[in-house]
C-alpha cells in the first residue's frame, strides 16, 4: 500500500507504480466513485470493458456459426416487406382521393 498526500484543491498524484499496474496513461479519462467508504478510480475504457463483459455474461450463449446480425437483417427485411405491402394497399384504397 502506498501513502500519498492530498494537496491544495484536493489534488492527489497517482504514483507511477499504480498508474502502470492500472494501465492509466496521460490524457485518460478517469471515473471516480465511493464504494463501501473507499474511493475507487477506474479508467473510462476499463469501465466500458466491464459493462461489455457484464452484458455478455447476461446474454444467452450464441451457437457456433449463428450470426445475430444476419438474423436481425432477415427480420428487418420481413418487416420492410410487410410495411411496403401495407403502404401499397393503402395507396390502392385511397387512389380515388388524388383525382
Amino acid at each position: 500500500m502506498l501513502a500519498v498526500k492530498m494537496s491544495e484543491g484536493g489534488r492527489v498524484v497517482i504514483p507511477a507504480e499504480l498508474r502502470e499496474q492500472l494501465q492509466f496513461k496521460q490524457g485518460d479519462q478517469l471515473l471516480m466513485e465511493v464504494k463501501n467508504g473507499a474511493l475507487v478510480v477506474t479508467s473510462k475504457a476499463q469501465r466500458i470493458a466491464q459493462i461489455r463483459d457484464e452484458i455478455r455474461a447476461a446474454m444467452p450463449p450464441v451457437e457456433e456459426g449463428r450470426s445475430l446480425v444476419d438474423e436481425l437483417i432477415a427480420e428487418r427485411r420481413v418487416e420492410a416487406t410487410k410495411e411496403d405491402a401495407e403502404a401499397n394497399e393503402w395507396e390502392l384504397r385511397n387512389a380515388h382521393l388524388r383525382t
